[in-house]
């Protein structure tokens, strides 16, 4: 019962209405840029996802403030603030891991791109000189 008083009360964070719009503004712009870049080829869907969350969350803190208070009394914090820049600094550190290991997987498919390349450009050149020593030898059986 007291959760529910907490997420009702609100006692803890105070948004003016106005700010509340403008967050809730913000989080739909934001949402609206992603879509865009996803229409434009920019921004592939399997990463829209993450960033269509952050968005929705952004949105969810602007309409019931009182769900941080939630948020932090569950993970222990006294202040509002610190609950959220902790869960902003998880989310970032995940995006960070994420990337990484994308770049990760990118550099080695690279690798084995190039050297799959070098191995049918020595075999080409092999022919090509294969058939090179061909005409050769027998341009030489024609002169005599």
């Amino acid at each position: 019962m007291r959760l529910l008083v907490l997420a009702v009360d609100g006692t803890k964070v105070h948004l003016t209405p106005q700010t509340r719009i403008l967050a809730a503004v913000i989080a739909l712009a934001f949402m609206l840029m992603i879509l865009e870049l996803i229409r434009r080829d920019r921004l592939e869907e399997r990463y829209s996802v993450i960033w269509l969350l952050a968005g929705l969350g952004m949105l969810a803190g602007a309409a019931f403030p009182g769900l941080l208070e939630l948020v932090a009394e569950a993970m222990g914090v006294r202040d509002t603030n610190v609950a959220l820049f902790s869960i902003v600094l998880l989310l970032l550190l995940g995006l960070a891991l994420n990337f990484s290991v994308i770049v990760s997987r990118q550099a080695a498919q690279i690798t084995r791109l190039a050297q799959e390349r070098a191995i049918e450009k020595a075999k080409a050149e092999e022919r090509s000189a294969s058939a090179q020593q061909g005409f050769e030898a027998e341009e030489q059986r024609l002169q005599r």
